[in-house]
Formats: C-alpha cells, sequence, structure tokens
C-alpha cells in the first residue's frame, strides 16, 4: 500500500529510489528524516560533504561519489532548487525542425495523405536525419494543435 506522502514524493519527481541504501543515523528512526524524500537526504548529504570524507558521505547516503560532487556544484550553483531530480534527455522533438515540417506538408499537398512510416525515408534521404515514425506523428499533431509555434 502507498501512503499519501509516497504518492505525494512520486507527483514531484523526489521519491528516493532506493531509500533502504540511506544509512545516516539521520534517518534511522525520525518522524522527521524521511529517506524517501530524495530532496532532503541531498540537502543532508551536500551538509555534510565537508565535514568527512567525499566517499563515506556517498555511501552513508546511498549514493555514488560522482553524484555526491554533482549534487554539492549543484547546490553551490542553485541553492536548494538545484537537488531536486531533474528528467534527463531532450525535451520535445528535437530533431525534427520547422523546415521538416513545412517539407512533410508540401510532400502531403503534392502527393496525398501519406503516413509517417513513408515520410521517415524521405525526411533521412533529404535531411539527413534519422526518425521513428511515431516521433514524427507526434511532432506533426502538436504543429497541428499550436501552428503558432511549429515544434
Amino acid at each position: 500500500m502507498t501512503d499519501s506522502k509516497t504518492r505525494r514524493l512520486r507527483q514531484t519527481g523526489t521519491l528516493n529510489p532506493n531509500p533502504e541504501r540511506v544509512s545516516d543515523p539521520l534517518f534511522a528512526d525520525s518522524d522527521f528524516f524521511d529517506p524517501r524524500d530524495i530532496l532532503q537526504v541531498r540537502y543532508e548529504m551536500v551538509r555534510r560533504a565537508g565535514k568527512s570524507a567525499l566517499r563515506e558521505t556517498a555511501e552513508r547516503f546511498g549514493t555514488s561519489v560522482p553524484t555526491c560532487v554533482r549534487a554539492n556544484r549543484a547546490f553551490r550553483e542553485g541553492g536548494l532548487q538545484a537537488l531536486i531530480p531533474q528528467r534527463r534527455g531532450p525535451r520535445g522533438a528535437h530533431k525534427i525542425t520547422t523546415e521538416i515540417l513545412a517539407f512533410v506538408e508540401d510532400y502531403r499537398i503534392r502527393h496525398g495523405p501519406i503516413g509517417s512510416r513513408r515520410l521517415v525515408p524521405l525526411i533521412a534521404d533529404r535531411f539527413g536525419v534519422t526518425l521513428h515514425p511515431r516521433g514524427l506523428d507526434k511532432a506533426l499533431a502538436r504543429a497541428k494543435k499550436n501552428p503558432a509555434r511549429r515544434s
């Protein structure tokens, strides 16, 4: 069963995927310190990082040394907000440019309705960009929904 705090942490992206790895005494039997809260764990880790060896600190907070180093740098540069985990990878259809969308629109005007599976090889030949048909479908749907902000 998932309690309301766990649901809230999951919704905000701050649910620690490995709370069982946190061995710092602060988190042992506390009503306040919660190893499921990655933001709280990272903040306490950053506070401790300067007071003990980095490897020991990383171990006590259930993380790797590189993650500990990145968290320290993020906190110095961006404060508490910077400790919130961010989604990795590109956001949006970064390969599908307005030029590609215009090409698809023009091609469909000249040749009639044609599916993304047949368009993807044409785009690869013309633009040198490898796309997945579903990614093209999504970009076309976004462009149709919001024509002023084409991808």
